[in-house]
């Protein structure tokens, strides 16, 4: 039986870093972001990868997840890289045939990296909402969320990884706790926009405090954004 495993956050949440993390074991196959040109579609969002993006993947919401979320794979771990907000307009009652993780990053943190090429974002580009909209579909269906905060992630990620590993029924594999720098096969043709960061790196690295100052025109996002995170904050591992 294969175990499918969604892994849900905002944008710049270190959601790469995790795929990466994630592709070193040797029992799982890695998919990046299945649903981004359904929610490129979906939205009408300008991002700067949205031409390569929307020619290659299907914009038809409902066939990824049929035939890529529940598709065949070699390996009898499938981890799909998802950001929260491209699930958007679709059914989610498949999320409870799937196992689920959410990582989720400080609001402030988060908005002042996306805003480098979004400075014109709101709480919809975070996907806060909609990490809570999964959080209260697992709640619903008897399932106890499992909430990675990147912050202690950083801080000790061999306890973090044990514990999520723990929590989903795999053992732990050490070698999720580095990965070769530079681009990987898995990556979406909108990693160039993006995996510059992540490119460089070889593995976690401790958590560094932001001082970056947000933009006035992203001011509400922050704080809606605030809302949203302290809610998650009661499942973090």
């Amino acid at each position: 039986m294969t175990l499918r495993i969604n892994m849900w956050s905002g944008p710049r949440s270190l959601s790469t870093a995790m795929m990466y993390s994630w592709r070193q074991r040797a029992d799982t196959t890695v998919v990046d972001e299945p649903l981004y040109a359904y929610y490129l579609e979906r939205s009408g969002r300008e991002h700067p990868d949205r031409v390569e993006t929307l020619a290659s993947q299907r914009t038809d919401g409902q066939a990824v997840i049929d035939e890529v979320i529940f598709g065949d794979y070699d390996t009898p771990v499938v981890y799909f890289k998802q950001i929260a907000k491209h699930i958007g307009g679709l059914d989610m009652s498949f999320l409870t045939s799937c196992t689920n993780v959410i990582l989720t990053r400080n609001p402030h943190d988060l908005l002042t990296s996306w805003q480098i090429q979004m400075p014109d974002s709101t709480i919809a580009d975070t996907g806060y909402l909609e990490l809570l909209q999964i959080v209260d579909l697992l709640i619903e269906a008897g399932q106890e969320p499992i909430v990675i905060e990147t912050t202690r992630l950083l801080e000790n990620p061999t306890q973090i990884l044990t514990e999520v590993c723990a929590r989903i029924g795999i053992d732990f594999d050490p070698a999720v706790l580095s990965w070769p720098a530079g681009p990987k096969p898995e990556d979406g043709v909108w990693a160039k926009y993006w995996y510059d960061g992540v490119w460089a790196s070889t593995g976690w690295k401790p958590h560094q405090p932001k001082n970056a100052e947000l933009l006035p025109s992203i001011a509400d996002a922050l704080a809606e954004s605030e809302a949203a995170y302290e809610r998650l904050l009661p499942y973090r591992l």
